[in-house]
């Protein structure tokens, strides 16, 4: 049987994949078992990638956005002068079947090469600053109303109804009555 290769045109020629992980990095720079090295997760070894990319003459690297564990290695390479392409996980999902770290690695690696990656969105940095600060608002907010409703229930088990009599217990006549239950002051 006669086996056809299809072969699409490289664009990218010096272009790097980089499969993310939690505990290492697993990078090729070619199709090659040679081509395919491991890198840990910590400064120095980031540092290391980064190096090892320049030696292999890399100067585009397309990686996936796998939780938080991008965003170092990130920093890293566009420090380093790389253009690096931040890929959606579904876009650079390997045909199923038996999946490794090396074959993911070199399956980024070839898309990226014959320019088959877009990279997500990301914004600039006043605007990840706003969004962060709105998260964590947002976030403080929820907490707050959780604290406030578990004052209530825990008041309730006490057969306290503050609720009863005043609209709001996080109010300032509800937290002066909190307080001062707080500090011994008997109630009638």
């Amino acid at each position: 049987m006669n086996e056809n290769k299809i072969s699409m045109e490289i664009i990218n020629s010096n272009a790097a994949g980089i499969d993310i992980g939690s505990r290492s990095h697993w990078v090729a720079v070619g199709q090659k078992e040679e081509d395919i090295k491991e890198f840990g997760v910590f400064n120095e070894d980031l540092k290391n990638l980064s190096n090892w990319l320049k030696e292999k003459d890399i100067q585009t690297v397309a990686m996936e956005s796998t939780g938080t564990y991008w965003q170092a290695l990130y920093a890293i390479l566009l420090a380093d002068g790389f253009q690096v392409i931040l890929c959606n996980g579904k876009f650079t999902k390997n045909i199923k079947g038996r999946k490794t770290d090396v074959q993911d690695c070199q399956w980024i690696q070839k898309l990226h090469s014959i320019g088959l990656l877009t990279g997500s969105f990301l914004p600039d940095e006043i605007t990840e600053k706003l969004r962060t600060y709105c998260r964590h608002r947002a976030n403080l907010l929820d907490s707050a109303a959780s604290t406030s409703k578990k004052m209530q229930k825990y008041l309730r088990l006490l057969n306290l109804r503050l609720d009863v009599v005043v609209n709001d217990i996080c109010g300032l006549t509800g937290l002066l009555i909190i307080h001062a239950i707080c500090n011994g002051e008997k109630i009638l």
